[in-house]
């Protein structure tokens, strides 16, 4: 395995028998290289990548060809919410177990390779189902091992990155989802002979990038004789944080919950937008989606790392969170007024402006208002709660909003643009980060 250049990660049990997050953050861990960075952001760009292909364009576009454009939203709402469901339990899951695990191979490193393989089985049922029932079958089994994959990937950033360095790193992060998005919407539409290649091409590709660091990821291991305890009250724990022990976390999650779900009402219908709104060819939809992809991942792109870098200089986080947020919100008002593909994507890119400027300096100031519980993983599986159940409760209510205003998706996204305006407001109450 290719080893130069990762960090070899020391682990300090605490007396209890766990690994405290406060000892995380006091124990030395040396700084992270170029050769860890760089594996770690493909790793990160090939789990989304597995997921977002069929998010952003796929998923809408077998549920189409199976019921019709009528019919559509509403099955498609079905589908994306119960896999939704399904993945506010996996991802917190994974997470306490990963903590737990004792396995030669380390904590997180078995998850990434479970996850890759039942995901990718997953997403093949999808691509082969002949009804929407297996459509939601598939799309389930995709969703608990796919959110394998982030818990266990997002627990290397505490585990192996020293404080000082994760806005930067965070930024680079962030980067790897908008480009996973360019990458997926771009294979989709190279590959568009058959909805089977368009599942599959993105799913080899993003496989491929994720066992490459699963491989070589020095991976922290946990002696068997310091695994924590498990009880029915640690399993219920495992979904819940006490926001009255925990208030600067119950914000951090409240205000990524409602910039999330105005990113799920967007790219959850954004195929039948353009079909509906813009008056798009349903042949032209995919190669529209990746133009709008690639303008919103280059604004992200150009925006995250300058975004990361400035916060860790000026030791501050909220203020991006808030600024992002509030520009987020105006993109949305942007697609909502559109009336051609031109608009929609000027909205595109304002967005992007406003998303890299949130991913490169949310997950550290996450990290940062972690609690005291000695279960890292199983923390940042909770808050991803916050990240997995918009795309549930977004399709939940979009039909509704679609159906009283005669399938006005200017309406939906205004409605968006208010979910992320509220999200800037709810991380003002945070204390522990400036």
């Amino acid at each position: 395995m290719l080893r130069q250049g990762l960090p070899e990660p020391t682990v300090h049990p605490s007396r209890e028998g766990s690994v405290a997050t406060s000892q995380l953050r006091l124990r030395e861990v040396r700084p992270v290289g170029p050769a860890f960075v760089t594996a770690y952001a493909l790793s990160y760009a090939g789990g989304s990548l597995l997921f977002l292909a069929p998010l952003l364009v796929t998923l809408a576009l077998k549920v189409n060809d199976l019921v019709g454009l009528d019919d559509a939203p509403r099955s498609l709402a079905l589908v994306t919410g119960v896999g939704s469901l399904l993945a506010l339990v996996s991802n917190p899951l994974v997470g306490r177990l990963s903590d737990r695990t004792t396995s030669r191979l380390g904590m997180r490193r078995p998850w990434m390779l479970v996850g890759l393989a039942g995901g990718c089985a997953g997403i093949l049922t999808v691509a082969l189902a002949p009804s929407v029932p297996v459509v939601l079958v598939g799309w389930c089994v995709a969703q608990v091992f796919l959110n394998a994959i982030l818990a266990a990937q997002t627990a290397v950033l505490p585990d192996q990155v020293p404080t000082r360095q994760r806005g930067v790193v965070s930024g680079v992060l962030g980067i790897c989802v908008p480009a996973a998005s360019v990458a997926g919407t771009y294979l989709v539409q190279a590959f568009d002979g058959s909805l089977l290649t368009m599942f599959a091409v993105p799913c080899l590709v993003g496989g491929v990038l994720v066992l490459q660091f699963a491989l070589r990821l020095p991976d922290r291991r946990l002696d068997a004789a310091d695994r924590p305890a498990w009880s029915l009250r640690e399993l219920v724990e495992t979904f819940y944080v006490d926001p009255r022990a925990n208030p600067d976390f119950a914000w951090a999650f409240l205000s990524r919950f409602l910039l999330v779900m105005a990113y799920a009402f967007l790219v959850t219908y954004q195929a039948y937008y353009l079909l509906e709104q813009i008056g798009s060819r349903e042949q032209d939809v995919a190669h529209q989606i990746y133009l709008g992809t690639l303008a919103q991942s280059v604004a992200i792109v150009a925006t995250a790392p300058l975004a990361g870098r400035l916060s860790d200089r000026l030791g501050r986080r909220k203020v991006f969170v808030m600024g992002a947020a509030t520009i987020y919100a105006a993109a949305l008002v942007l697609v909502a007024g559109a009336t051609g593909v031109g608009g929609y994507l000027v909205g595109m890119a304002v967005g992007g402006a406003g998303f890299g400027m949130y991913m490169a300096v949310d997950l550290a100031l996450v990290v940062d208002v972690l609690p005291e519980s000695g279960s890292v993983a199983k923390d940042l599986g909770v808050l991803n709660i916050a990240g997995a159940l918009p795309f549930a409760v977004a399709p939940a209510l979009a039909p509704a909003i679609l159906g009283i205003t005669d399938h006005s998706y200017a309406v939906l996204y205004l409605v968006a643009g208010g979910c992320a305006l509220l999200g800037a407001a709810a991380i003002l109450p945070v204390r522990r980060v400036r």
